[in-house]
């Protein structure tokens, strides 16, 4: 019997996981991992206070054994400070895919190891499967387009991929999943999906790096891309790219945030048509698909989580980031945020806007 270790978060995605890989036939093992502590935990975050609770029942009620491992170390070094060190340097990153490298795939799967275990899993939406085309295991966007959650996972290690499952890879929808939590009497089965970072407790990031004193809190000066002065900003942490409202500025047309100058400590901001381009500058890359990335290679190309993947072109540099051409120009490009390249639905790889 082939054994398994879950990541399990206490919600219903991984509680359900855990049921459909006991009927898939694998001998699972449930391990939570401890991200972020303190006295103002949140209760509902995916590693808050309640979440070692929830898992643990779940693994009780089905049979499985339930480990806890404290990583908050891990974290603060890989996920927290890195978030803080991003938005410092004018940057809006995504914590989620730092920890799935580092903690939740990462870490996880030299856990299995170190316990003998086979597989890991995750409740994440997406899929492995063996590609003859590609003489390899790829990862692929899941069933559920809406759900799909494979942007966040470009970044894990290539190596990794033949030793992961994903249960929940063909379902179409979340309603499905809360219908077999329910039919198998889980509390979690009405649990609510955490949609915040984990580890900002009052879902207010302005006032996490605020506590943190992070540097560029400074007010300045809010220019249009002419260098006209308009007012003043509250600091550039509170602002990102494309962002309309909440400068403090009139105007008699709409105006968008199109730049962070740390340099000058300026909120640079533009017209609508500012926002676009069809250019953009990738480095920290991960290649999953192949060994590295090819030039000219054509890919659909994602920016961000909830946009669609579109045309483009991943040219090469000499120093190994990328300059990636869209055939269309794409809209609001942030520095900091992943980048996310695919070919039909298999996940190539990706990187970090510069």
């Amino acid at each position: 019997m082939k054994s398994v270790l879950l990541g399990m978060s206490g919600g219903v995605d991984s509680s359900v996981s855990a049921i459909l890989l006991q009927e898939q036939g694998y001998k699972v093992y449930g391990v939570t991992m401890k991200l972020y502590g303190g006295d103002d935990e949140r209760e509902e975050a995916c590693c808050g206070l309640s979440a070692t609770s929830d898992a643990k029942r779940v693994c009780d009620k089905l049979g499985i054994p339930h480990y806890t491992i404290n990583f908050e170390k891990e974290f603060k070094e890989q996920v927290i400070n890195k978030f803080i060190d991003e938005y410092q340097n004018c940057r809006t990153p995504n914590p989620c895919i730092d920890c799935n490298r580092y903690l939740k795939f990462g870490a996880m799967y030299e856990l299995a190891k170190k316990l003998g275990i086979d597989y890991i899993a995750t409740g994440h939406y997406a899929k492995v499967e063996y590609s003859e085309k590609y003489q390899k295991y790829v990862l692929k966007k899941s069933n559920s387009v809406k759900k799909d959650q494979t942007y966040v996972l470009y970044n894990i290690p290539s190596d990794l991929v033949e030793h992961i499952v994903f249960p929940l890879a063909d379902f179409e929808s979340k309603d499905e999943i809360r219908r077999i939590a329910k039919e198998h009497g889980l509390n979690v089965a009405s649990k609510p999906d955490s949609q915040e970072i984990c580890f900002i407790t009052d879902n207010d990031y302005v006032n996490f790096l605020e506590k943190h004193n992070i540097q560029g809190m400074k007010h300045g000066k809010i220019v249009d891309t002419k260098g006209k002065i308009l007012g003043k900003h509250q600091g550039l942490h509170r602002y990102t790219i494309g962002q309309r409202r909440g400068m403090g500025i009139s105007s008699s047309t709409p105006l968008y945030v199109v730049k962070l100058n740390k340099e000058n400590n300026q909120l640079i901001v533009g017209q609508e048509e500012e926002l676009y381009t069809d250019t953009v500058y990738v480095e920290d890359t991960n290649c999953i698909l192949f060994e590295k990335f090819e030039e000219g290679l054509e890919v659909d190309a994602k920016i961000r989580y909830s946009a669609p993947a579109k045309p483009a072109i991943i040219h090469v540099n000499e120093d190994n980031t990328l300059t990636v051409k869209f055939k269309e120009k794409v809209r609001a490009v942030t520095p900091g945020q992943a980048i996310a390249f695919y070919i039909d639905d298999i996940l190539v790889g990706g990187g970090k806007i510069k």
